[in-house]
Parts: C-alpha cells; structure tokens; sequence
C-alpha cells in the first residue's frame, strides 16, 4: 500500500472509530500512534519515537511532551496531543513554545487525532512561530496535502526542502483562509471593489448591502460551474460505463417498440455529478452510484437499493429531490435549478454517514456475538 492509500485509509479508521475514542490516551493510541507510523517511524523504538519525552526549562522541571521523533540521537519533529473531543488552540500549544527553542527540534506538531498543525521558526530562529505554517483534517485530506505530508516521511525527511516550502505553505493556508472567509462573509472594501466596476453611480451603503449578497451569491455560482464542469469532464467516463452496467436504463431490455421507456438524460447525470462532489469529502466517489427508472433517479451508496443516498425527479416541469430522514421516510423538495443541489449538502452527508455507521454497528454486533 503507498503513502497516499495508507494515510486515506487511517482518515477513514478514525471517522469509523472516533464516537468510541472519548480520551486523550485514547486518542494517542487509536489515532496519533498509527499517524507516526505511517510516516516510517517504529513508536516502539525508542531510537526513534521517545514518549513523554523530557527536556527540563530553568523551573519548569519534569514537563513532559507526548511524542519525541529522534534522528541521530536528537529530536528533530516534537508532538503534543490533545483528545479529538475538543478544538485545539493557541493555549494548547503553551508546552511546545517552551520546548521548541530548549531542544534540537525545527518542527512541532499539535493535534487532537483529527486536525494536525506543523509548526516551525520562520518569524524568527529558534523560536516557534505562532502559527503553523501547515494545517489538515486528516479525515478530509487533498491529495495536495498528502503530498506536503510526504516529506516528512522518515525515508524523505530533509529539513532543507521541507524550510524551503514552509514559507509558501505558510502564505498560501493563510490567504486560502482570508478568501473563504471574503466569499462567505464579504468586507466593504471587497464588496466595493467590484460594485464600482460594474454600477455606474456613487456606492450608498444601500448599494453596498445589495451588492454585499450579489457579490456572494455570483462567487458561490461560479465555483459551483467550475465544480461542476471538472467533474463532469473528469468523471464522464465512469459515469458511461456506469450508463452501460446500470440495469433498468435505455440499452437493455427496457424498449417498448421503438420508443426508451427509460432515459438517462444529462441533467441527472449533472445532478449524480454534484451529489459526488458533495460526498467525495467523506467517503470514496467509487462507492457512489445511480440507477434509472421510468419516474425517477436514484443515488445509491454501494449498489444497494437499501441504501438510496437521494433520488432526483427530474422528468417533469418541476424538478424535485427526495431527501431520506434516517427511518428511511422520503420528503420531497423543489428545486429551482442544480445548484440547490448544494443547499442540501448536510442532509446527504448525513444520510451517507448513517447508513456507515449502522454498518460498523452491525460489524460489532456480529464480533460481539461471535466471541460469545
């Protein structure tokens, strides 16, 4: 299994278990120790991983930090660990300031199991810089990130090209968090930089409040076409042969005379691409398929029709989708065009996630049963 494969699969270990993980020992052992290790080094040896690892400040004796990665007998990445049950903060991070500049060590690295933050002295030497210049979800990582990960491999560690990309990171996560939050909650001084473009008279604060949700809803359209667009360029093969596996659609045994009795037409299929896009950050895309039938379109995770992710009723003049509650009932909403298929992104993540979770319940009932 590469690096890529082994860190998605820990992303998905921890969503499975992290209801069961309530404790910051718990947490250590369930979530930061396998990271560790998928990063090459043995955290049973101490030559390489020392835990509660010890290095006494002035009157601060005997503190201890978490995990110590050690190379050539020093530290080079220190980690303190907190329970994934709570957010991780500044304040959290008070150990590692002290420690960052008493040791060897150029990174640090908070995490709660879930969140990591590396950290390094880009602002100033031999003293840890408040923020991290690298930041991930483990449970929802880019490939991008993987990447960036990657260095710190055991096998490709090298201080000088991991410094020599902090810098960019570090600026590249931060105007990344200034632009969600402009396109989520725009400032005046955004909002008018593109009003005067585009109104011909004075911007009133009237104007600028019109043009404050203008402004916003044009940028959520335009990621979602380019959203849509990647994908459905992406994906359009899986999707045909999909189309040709499906039972029930225009190429089997479906034809009465010389009229489909079932089309697939393009717009479900945009629509099956927009419900992938929205899922993809919890599970894989491949578990994500549709089948067709005479009034509407279903998305199913896994290929079992027990496990209907929505359903798309797009073959009359008003559209609808069906939403599943999690006794199965179906409630049917109108939408005005695909792009009110994100408005519903939480009821799909949910549903997808109670379907998993009721099979991990299954699972432990069955061992539970088995050991018996």
């Amino acid at each position: 299994m590469d690096f890529k494969d082994a860190i998605k699969q820990l992303g998905d270990r921890v969503i499975k278990l992290k209801s069961q993980v309530l404790t910051e020992e718990a947490t250590k052992n369930a979530f930061i120790m396998p990271f560790i290790k998928e990063l090459g080094y043995d955290v049973f040896n101490p030559l390489e991983v020392i835990p509660e690892f010890v290095a006494d400040i002035g009157i601060k004796q005997g503190e201890k930090i978490d995990y110590a990665i050690i190379k050539d007998g020093a530290p080079i990445i220190l980690i303190e660990c907190k329970c994934h049950t709570g957010p991780l903060s500044v304040q959290n991070a008070s150990q590692l300031f002290r420690y960052f500049h008493a040791t060897k060590a150029k990174f640090s690295i908070l995490t709660n199991g879930i969140e990591y933050r590396f950290y390094t002295d880009l602002v100033e030497p031999n003293r840890m810089d408040e923020k991290p210049f690298f930041v991930f979800d483990i449970t929802e990582m880019k490939d991008t990130q993987i990447e960036e990960l990657k260095k710190f491999h055991k096998t490709n560690f090298d201080f000088t090209k991991i410094v020599n990309t902090a810098s960019e990171l570090k600026y590249t996560n931060e105007l990344k968090l200034l632009i969600n939050q402009e396109l989520n909650t725009p400032s005046p001084d955004f909002v008018k930089y593109f009003a005067k473009q585009i109104y011909p008279g004075f911007v009133t604060q009237k104007i600028l409040e019109q043009f404050t949700e203008l402004t916003k809803k044009s940028f959520t359209q335009y990621i979602n076409d380019i959203i849509t667009d990647r994908l459905k360029s992406a994906l359009n093969k899986e999707a045909e042969s999909q189309k040709l596996e499906t039972p029930n659609i225009e190429n089997e045994n479906s034809i009465i005379g010389d009229e489909p009795k079932i089309v697939t037409t393009q717009e479900e299929i945009d629509g099956f691409l927009i419900v992938k896009s929205i899922l993809r950050q919890i599970i894989p895309v491949n578990r994500i398929v549709y089948r067709d039938a005479q009034t509407y379109f279903s998305i199913l995770l896994d290929d079992n029709n027990r496990k209907t992710i929505c359903r798309l009723y797009f073959n009359t003049s008003k559209k609808q989708i069906g939403l599943f509650d999690s006794n199965k009932k179906e409630s049917k909403i109108e939408l005005s065009s695909l792009d009110d298929l994100y408005s519903h992104a939480s009821t799909l993540l949910e549903t997808v996630r109670n379907y998993d979770n009721k099979k991990i319940s299954t699972e432990a009932e069955f061992e539970q049963s088995s050991n018996n």
